[in-house]
């Protein structure tokens, strides 16, 4: 037996069925034995097979559905292609396990030399910095050593393990009976909550008169869903992060936003005015806390449960209670005890959440063109609860579509924005419309974004996927052209067509792939030819017309100091500035001092 079909036996058992892959010589054996157990799914490019795994994986934990991925690259290029997707999974604590081909372990270069044999770079040096572990086989280990390191990246803080094998370890021939040692077991659990902290945190919720539960990536849909009925009983506001979105649906009536930087005004109004914040999963970076991060919930007792020590001790934002636990055990046993309930308080978020809605009378659309939020919000209410929702990773499709879109129970929805690097929507969305076997997927992408991994539709297509793509067409990049124009006075560069910044005919693209297209009219989803395009099997592309000065309000206001850093508002304080008669209602707790900050 081969050494790599090993391999492949040991991953089946560790419960992976899929491998995303570009094929490369220094890898031939480990795809060969891949062939044999696993369902290959060949890509265009090696970053896409990462965001894929990603993505799959994101899904079928959603799901609950017992499958997993991992990535298979060559040695070389193929590695430094798919840096990217390593990183962007490394920050947003996911799981992604990459096998990479390397050199026969007699051609390894070795200290002070750049290459000896073909294709040679050392991955572990590259990949080291943005895994939680990484390891180089240059002679066959046994199972325990293989399968110890395949799941430093599904245990405590999720993250990439990059694996590179070299060839002649590959191609190996082997005695199972000698390697096939160490029982698979089961995965080791993360801490649990210590009582003492449980029976403090429990006080602190009994004796809160504005208490909200933000969730986060780090809290499971299951733990959610199983505490539901709780949270109905309690009446006990709920709000979600990014990577948390899909946990409670916008339906459910304790769920009161998401909040952000680029969060929905009603939940940043919220959240600046509560008591309590208990942030369960979620490491409170700085765009979820804002920038301004000292005033962040300055009315609160903040409890942060995260698995990671250093998240808890960054010192940004404070935090009153810093629990190192498993999220999902913390949750369930905060709500466990006997608790007053929180009526008066939710019907004050509900009240507050009607006079800020999440679309605003605010931003300037140009004649023929589509609002964005206004599109979003349509398209939100046309989707099921069946579908999987793929917002992009950044720019104005993705910054609107967490701002507007409205979640129903049942959805997946999945995003990267750690890394907030550009094309990660199409490879994304096929690796969860795989994992999702049949459900409609939806994408929302920006045509900056999905240009850059374009070559993807040839996997959408010979796949058949029923892949619905949104493309938001300004003829560029949003975002850069928001901060040209805010912050240089409109010296734009490079950020549309005008500027130097190419984009193909899409009739004509999309055509190539054989994939229709429908270029919708300022009447949105109702366009003529729009229900029967969404509601038909496999892919389809819909172009979105957006005035490419659209503006994209609200959002916080910041601007360049004179020593040349930035300043920004508080989470609360979102531009354009509320009506006085408004703001006098909704800052009953919290009405804060204004900065005149425009930008």
């Amino acid at each position: 037996m081969k050494y790599s079909d090993l391999v492949m036996t040991w991953l089946q058992r560790l419960g992976y069925t899929h491998c995303f892959f570009v094929a490369g010589g220094n890898s031939m054996h480990l795809l060969d034995g891949a062939r044999r157990t696993m369902t290959c799914v060949p890509v265009v490019h090696e970053v896409a097979a990462g965001i894929a795994v990603e993505y799959f994986n994101e899904q079928a934990t959603a799901t609950g559905k017992p499958q997993r991925a991992f990535a298979l690259v060559t040695a070389g290029p193929g590695l430094t292609n798919i840096v990217t997707a390593l990183a962007g999974a490394f920050l947003e604590s996911r799981e992604l396990l990459v096998l990479g081909g390397q050199v026969k372990s007699t051609d390894l270069a070795g200290p002070g030399l750049r290459q000896r044999g073909i294709q040679e770079i050392d991955g572990v040096a590259l990949a080291r910095p943005i895994t939680v572990a990484t390891g180089r086989i240059e002679a066959p280990v046994a199972q325990a050593a293989f399968v110890e390191l395949v799941r430093q990246g599904s245990t405590g803080r999720k993250g990439p393990v990059f694996i590179e094998i070299c060839l002649d370890a590959q191609g190996a021939p082997v005695d199972p009976a000698v390697l096939d040692i160490g029982a698979i077991g089961s995965a080791p659990t993360g801490p649990t909550a210590v009582p003492e902290t449980v029976a403090r945190v429990v006080e602190l919720l009994r004796a809160a008169e504005r208490p909200v539960l933000l969730l986060g990536g780090g809290v499971s849909r299951a733990a959610v869903v199983s505490a539901l009925d709780r949270l109905r009983e309690l009446e006990l506001p709920v709000m979600t992060t990014w990577n948390g979105a899909d946990r409670v649906g916008a339906d459910e009536p304790m769920y009161v936003g998401r909040p952000n930087t680029w969060g929905q005004r009603s939940a940043n109004v919220l959240i600046q005015q509560s008591d309590l914040v208990l942030a369960f999963g979620t490491r409170l970076g700085l765009q979820q806390t804002g920038f301004n991060w000292q005033e962040f919930a300055p009315l609160a007792t903040v409890v942060q449960v995260d698995l990671d020590r250093a998240e808890l001790e960054k010192g940004h934002p404070r935090v009153d209670v810093a629990w190192l636990a498993d999220a999902d055990d913390a949750f369930a046993r905060v709500l466990a005890p006997e608790l007053p309930g929180w009526g008066a308080w939710l019907a004050e978020c509900r009240t507050v959440r009607d006079l800020l809605p999440v679309v605003e009378d605010t931003n300037t659309t140009g004649e023929g063109f589509i609002d964005p939020y206004r599109f979003v919000a349509d398209l939100s209410d046309e989707c099921t609860g069946d579908d999987v929702i793929i917002p992009c990773s950044s720019g104005g499709a993705f910054t609107v579509t967490l701002q507007a879109f409205s979640q129903k129970s049942g959805q997946t929805m999945i995003s990267d924005h750690g890394l907030a690097s550009m094309g990660y929507g199409l490879s994304g969305a096929i690796g969860a419309a795989f994992a999702a076997a049949g459900r409609r997927t939806v994408l929302l992408e920006g045509d900056g974004g999905f240009m850059q991994n374009s070559q993807e539709l040839a996997t959408v297509a010979v796949n058949g996927l029923p892949l619905k793509i949104f493309l938001f067409s300004n003829e560029g990049y949003a975002s850069i052209r928001m901060t040209q124009r805010g912050y240089f006075g409109g010296a734009y560069l490079g950020c549309d067509t005008s500027t130097g910044l190419g984009f193909p005919d899409w009739d004509l693209l999309f055509r190539a792939y054989g994939i229709p297209l429908l270029e919708l009219s300022a009447d949105g989803v109702a366009t003529e030819g729009f229900q029967e395009l969404f509601a038909a099997p496999g892919p389809a592309c819909f172009v979105v017309p957006i005035d490419p000065e659209q503006t994209y309000f609200p959002k916080i206001a910041s601007r360049v100091t004179r020593t040349g850093s930035m300043e920004s508002n508080p989470l609360h304080r979102m531009s354009p500035d509320l009506p006085e008669d408004v703001e006098a209602r909704v800052f009953r707790q919290v009405p804060l001092e204004k900065k005149e900050l425009t930008r």
